[in-house]
């Protein structure tokens, strides 16, 4: 299973181009079985007992295998149905592109790419599905081929792997301190040859977390995000935002939690300086999309801004922090993959770009303003949606288990983000379905059904989810405890 679970859209993106379907309603019906497939075996994965699968060995000591467990099950639930919904909603989209079929199939590869990367069992697996997935995401990037789009493609690509490289400069040395590259809750890290050496070890274990941040867009190798984004057609967009930067938080809560250990980084210089980054993150993108006036680029900056609430809680060090990053996870991908397909109807039907030629469109398309509205609300805190839950964590794991000016500096600078977050949100939905005026100006246009049921569903998650949160807070609450 756990082998299907990458082969079924690496091997479908791959045929895809070679069979040439030209009859365009089988090709988007096979499409949607192959991911309705790839979410059937994800959720049966998510709700078995541990496995693990040996693919290849490399050296001894060193090979790649796949695995499940706790974090493995939330990531491919959450990968495989938004990989589902957006492929529903660019069955629509795509028909003002050219292309399709190539943009099909490397959504298709990087679904796979991203799966590896979620059930990867050891360094080796993990960072060899990090670079694919570099490498197979970057044409849904460069896909129009405009000037725009290759220069954004290329800096994502640039980015990415420099990223990378200071990730395999810690696997590196790493690999002599660990018995194992095998994750292991709490860390496989020998502590006292760790300790002996930490004066080498803790600059390279900080330079490889920076360089997975990157794909995550982390200070200082963000730039990419708020580029690639908006070059993207919005369902790449989506992806990218909600989804695939999510890579670069499984290698960090891999390498943090699963091979180093936050015991050794508690309380280090480390730490301080990680928590450092990840603030400035918080408040330069939260101010950086306050100030941005494209739709798509105002969200890219938000996407800054709130994966970095993830990181806060992982450098925390401690359970309730990582609980609270977990959960931010979750209600990240939900929100952040409707407002982008929002962003894409709003454009697909409208042509319309920018946040302030947006009056009035929640009276042409009250359906997909409404699902913008409701995950906004989402992505700010408002309770009882779930991103209330998560922040309402983060704010209390910092109140309760932070000392020093951390332990004050942390909830206001999210609760200042999270006032820019209403303020470059908000309004849009006020302006939408108040314009004052004439509001028969304002006619309502058709919104197709294939896009506003996966927008409809997201935001109905986002919201449903934090008014009952139960189990999702014992099943985060129980994965952070182990693995700190």
């Amino acid at each position: 299973m756990l082998l299907t679970a990458v082969l079924i859209p690496t091997l479908a993106g791959l045929l895809l181009p070679a069979v040439r379907i030209k009859n365009r309603i089988t090709k988007l019906i096979l499409l949607m079985a192959v991911l309705a497939a790839e979410a059937g075996v994800c959720v049966t994965l998510a709700f078995g007992g541990d496995a693990s699968f040996h693919i290849l060995r490399i050296t001894e000591g060193l090979s790649l295998d796949l695995g499940i467990d706790g974090l493995g099950r939330l990531f491919i639930i959450l990968i495989s149905v938004g990989w589902l919904l957006t492929g529903l909603f660019a069955c629509e989209y795509m028909k003002h592109e050219k292309n399709e079929d190539r943009f099909f199939a490397f959504m298709l590869l990087s679904e796979g790419a991203m799966l590896m990367t979620a059930l990867a069992a050891n360094m080796a697996t993990l960072y060899t599905a990090y670079e694919l997935l570099t490498l197979v995401s970057m044409p849904l990037v460069i896909h129009s081929m405009t000037k725009e789009s290759v220069s954004a493609a290329l800096k994502y690509l640039f980015y990415s792997i420099a990223g990378a490289f200071l990730a395999l400069l810690g696997i590196f040395f790493l690999y002599k301190y660990t018995s194992s590259m095998s994750f292991v809750p709490g860390g496989s890290l020998d502590t006292a040859a760790a300790v002996r050496d930490s004066k080498i070890l803790l600059p390279v274990i900080f330079a490889a977390v920076i360089g997975f941040g990157a794909k995550a867009g982390m200070y200082p190798l963000h730039g990419w995000l708020p580029t690639g984004h908006p070059a993207a057609p919005a369902p790449a967009s989506a992806l990218l935002s909600g989804l695939i930067a999510k890579a670069g938080v499984i290698a960090v809560i891999r390498l943090v939690y699963y091979v180093v250990g936050a015991e050794f980084l508690r309380g280090t210089w480390v730490q301080t300086a990680l928590l450092i980054l990840a603030l400035i993150t918080v408040f330069m993108g939260s101010m950086m999309a306050y100030l941005e006036k494209v739709l798509k680029k105002r969200l890219a900056y938000s996407t800054v801004s709130q994966l970095s609430y993830i990181m806060v809680g992982l450098f925390m060090l401690s359970p309730a922090g990582v609980q609270g990053a977990l959960l931010h996870v979750i209600f990240h991908v939900l929100s952040k993959v409707c407002l982008f397909l929002t962003a894409g109807a709003i454009i697909y039907l409208t042509g319309k770009t920018e946040a302030g030629q947006l009056t009035g469109i929640g009276k042409q398309l009250p359906v997909t303003m409404w699902c913008f509205t409701l995950a906004s609300l989402t992505l700010v805190g408002i309770p009882p949606t779930g991103g209330f839950l998560s922040k309402w964590y983060l704010a209390s794991a910092a109140l309760k288990g932070m000392n020093g000016a951390f332990k004050w500096l942390i909830p206001v600078v999210l609760l200042v983000s999270a006032l820019l977050t209403a303020g470059y949100l908000l309004p849009i939905a006020v302006k939408g379905f108040f314009p004052g005026g004439d509001n028969d100006a304002f006619r309502r246009i058709h919104e197709p059904r294939v896009m506003w049921v996966p927008m409809v569903i997201l935001a109905v998650l986002a919201v449903a989810l934090g008014l009952f949160s139960s189990g999702i807070a014992d099943f985060t609450g129980s994965l952070a405890s182990l693995m700190c």
